[in-house]
């Protein structure tokens, strides 16, 4: 419509007009242009994009920028498009929708298949490897194999200093045909190394540089001044494995890497054929890259095979936290990780706007799934799927406490995505993580199966650079995380969800949380761990069943005016420490979960209603405890208060024991033997009888140090339940629950 114009020369002449516009007819509404609609297709060419003429994604793209005045779709086919460099859409590409086309499943793909292979004397195949690829991963048949891995190496062998380590010798890494195509793998607590071996002599090995460097103390850029998590700290207890090396090829699955011959070598998997299967390696990082887009959609587009090639350069896989390393030969000193690096994603969204992810699969994949980064806003990923993936699911914001405003992340939705089966390589990735963000929302998701935390919201470490940022009402609800900071995996220090920073609005809220770092080695894993300082941050109505030590965790006296509030949970927990904190109205140390606690977590998660593992009665908890001694305080009825976090403890004396009577014969089903906060009790019988002088019993004996907790399915009618060390000791436990 051209703008009205008119010229008052008087008022009589200002009313006339007035009326006579009052009194014209007004010019017909017009219809808005349908949508332009292209077509794409995995071998589509040329620039028609028509059904019959489909373009390829490139070419769709070009043809969208070349409409003017209407809305664009861009329909994708069925089928794999192999791409050998990312889509890149910018600003000029904004305002389109890039779709699968109905009951098709398109596929974006960085993978190439590995061909021509051939079967060696010793049951082995080997592929020759075109030049320009370094394969990291394997996928089978759509499964993912595994690089050729030993054993553990102890500290007290594998010695690491800064310049490198000791136990070249023992570990028998000096005798192998090629040691500098070998890493070494490494988890201290929360974090996780892999370095390349650049050198053998005798039996030190150095490593590649910068990687070894980012991975040692003295830097002034590994994180706060109290870390103690480097290689050459006193925590390190060991390499967890070296992998890629010919002499580790030993179980079927696995494969090795030979740069000098360009060979990949795999020892096949029952059933499998290599001349039959379909072997294929992540070769293209990053397949779409949105920079500087806004209001672009994408829809039921799957990305697969996607590379992360930082881990096979020099700079390897220097682990801080949550999946982001230390780069760089030098940099800023920086104690607050704000030049850390995010892993390559399948996705990346770089100052995007109003960008909306929709039912994307995101499948084998050697980094990321999907960031946002670089100021982008009011963006949305939502009803995704993640699954197998080396790295984490989503990275949603930056490091940066203070952006300008164009960079700041803000109002952002995670929202009803499936997260299972990521960090499977790097194993310090968490499944969600959100750095310096404002307004970001992350509900109702369902995250399972995962090695370290579930959710990370915040970062800084309390160091002075962070301690004012642009952190603020984030939300943090109803999602369903089940099964993470698994034990097999070996990292600490996290929980189902953890926070960082000074966060005023943020609400948790609605989450339903069970079995985190569950079967513990050690007191360790936390249901929601407000950790540094965590402060301003409301935890309310959530259900948290089955965590390796404390259902919620606000331990530093600077984590401020956090408040829990109407929480669910089969265990107690320290007061939060920190000022001004509080804890009030919740309902623990349960033993059922009530019908209220029930509604909240079968709601919680993506596809609403799910299964909600119900609390199993505990006989102990009405029975009476008694010990053979008493160290100072801790008495026997410590394990029986239905609170994981307090022990018990006997002198240490000659078998040792500790016993509740039930009151009454039951059929016992299973014992629940939760060891205390310092791992003590050790090699040990549970014995359960129906009389009081144990000459009925039947005996079990578990070797080793008990868990958090360690299961015994027993099936025995009994009323009294003793633990009794095998030799000298003592008996300490945080909670002994018996099931009938």
């Amino acid at each position: 419509m051209r703008p009205l114009t008119r010229t008052v020369r008087t008022a009589g002449a200002a009313l006339l007009t007035g009326a006579a516009l009052l009194l014209s007819p007004l010019p017909a509404a017009q219809a808005a242009p349908s949508p332009k609609v292209l077509y794409a297709a995995p071998h589509g060419s040329g620039s028609q994009c028509t059904p019959g003429r489909p373009c390829s994604v490139e070419g769709a793209r070009n043809a969208a920028r070349a409409v003017s005045g209407r809305e664009v779709r861009v329909e994708l086919a069925d089928g794999t498009y192999e791409l050998d460099a990312p889509l890149r859409l910018g600003a000029e590409d904004s305002g389109v929708t890039w779709t699968a086309a109905r009951g098709a499943h398109p596929v974006l793909s960085g993978g190439r298949t590995l061909t021509g292979w051939s079967v060696n004397g010793d049951g082995t195949w080997s592929a020759k490897v075109p030049g320009g690829i370094t394969p990291r991963q394997l996928f089978v048949d759509g499964r993912r194999a595994v690089r050729a891995r030993g054993g553990s190496c102890a500290a007290a062998v594998c010695d690491a200093t800064e310049s490198g380590m000791s136990g070249a010798e023992k570990a028998g890494v000096a005798h192998w045909a090629r040691p500098t195509d070998a890493e070494a793998v490494i988890s201290v607590r929360w974090r996780n190394y892999h370095c390349r071996i650049a050198a053998v002599t005798g039996d030190l090995m150095t490593f590649a540089q910068p990687c070894w460097t980012n991975s040692t103390s003295g830097t002034d850029r590994t994180g706060p001044a109290w870390d103690t998590t480097t290689v050459d700290s006193a925590r390190y207890t060991g390499v967890a494995y070296f992998e890629n090396a010919r002499e580790l090829l030993d179980e079927p699955g696995e494969f090795v890497w030979d740069s000098a011959a360009r060979t990949v070598t795999y020892l096949p998997r029952k059933g499998e054929n290599p001349r039959r299967s379909r072997a294929i390696t992540p070769v293209t990082e990053g397949l779409l890259v949105l920079d500087g887009a806004h209001d672009v959609r994408l829809s039921g587009i799957g990305f697969a095979y996607a590379a992360y090639q930082q881990p096979n350069t020099d700079e390897g896989y220097a682990g801080t936290q949550a999946g982001l390393t230390l780069t760089g030969a030098t940099g800023p000193v920086d104690h607050a990780g704000r030049h850390y690096t995010k892993p390559a994603a399948a996705l990346t969204v770089r100052g995007g706007r109003h960008v909306v992810i929709d039912r994307g699969t995101f499948t084998h994949l050697g980094g990321a799934g999907v960031v946002f980064e670089q100021g982008t806003q009011d963006s949305t990923l939502t009803r995704s799927r993640f699954t197998d993936l080396s790295s984490g699911a989503a990275y949603i914001g930056d490091t940066e406490p203070m952006p300008a405003p164009e960079l700041t992340g803000a109002r952002n939705t995670v929202s009803y995505n499936t997260v299972r089966r990521t960090g499977v390589e790097y194993t310090d990735a968490v499944g969600i993580w959100a750095g310096y963000e404002a307004g970001t929302v992350i509900d109702h998701n369902t995250l399972d199966d995962l090695p370290y935390s579930g959710i990370s919201v915040g970062w800084g470490w309390n160091q002075p650079e962070a301690r004012q940022s642009v952190l603020r009402d984030n939300r943090v609800t109803d999602n369903r995380i089940t099964d993470v900071m698994l034990v097999e995996d070996a990292q600490h220090d996290g929980a189902a969800i953890y926070t960082q920073g000074a966060q005023p609005g943020t609400v948790i809220s609605g989450n339903y949380i069970d079995r985190s770092a569950y079967g513990n080695t050690e007191r360790d894993g936390n249901g929601i761990y407000l950790d540094e300082q965590s402060s301003h941050i409301t935890v309310a109505r959530n259900v948290v069943t089955r965590v390796g030590y404390k259902w919620i965790s606000n331990w530093a006296d600077y984590g401020i005016d956090n408040r829990a509030t109407g929480n669910w949970t089969d265990t107690d927990a320290p007061a939060l420490a920190g000022t001004g904190s509080t804890m009030t109205g919740n309902h623990t140390k349960l033993d059922r979960l009530p019908a209220e606690a029930v509604d909240v977590a079968e709601a919680a998660g993506a596809a609403g209603r799910g299964r909600v593992e119900q609390l199993r009665p505990d006989l102990a908890r009405t029975g009476t405890a008694t010990q053979s001694s008493t160290d100072g305080t801790a008495a026997a009825a410590g394990a029986t208060d239905g609170d994981t976090t307090t022990d018990t403890r006997t002198l240490s004396e000659a078998g040792a024991w500790w016993q509740v009577d039930l009151g009454a014969a039951h059929h016992v089903g299973q014992v629940e033997i939760w060891n205390s906060s310092a791992m003590t009790t050790s090699d040990f019988d549970v014995q359960l009888a129906a009389s009081a002088d144990f000459s009925d019993a039947t005996t079990s004996h578990v070797t080793g140090k008990a868990l958090r907790p360690t299961l015994l399915d027993t099936g025995t009618e009994a009323r009294y339940i003793r633990i009794r060390l095998s030799g000298t000791g003592r008996v300490a436990l945080a909670h002994v629950l018996v099931h009938p």
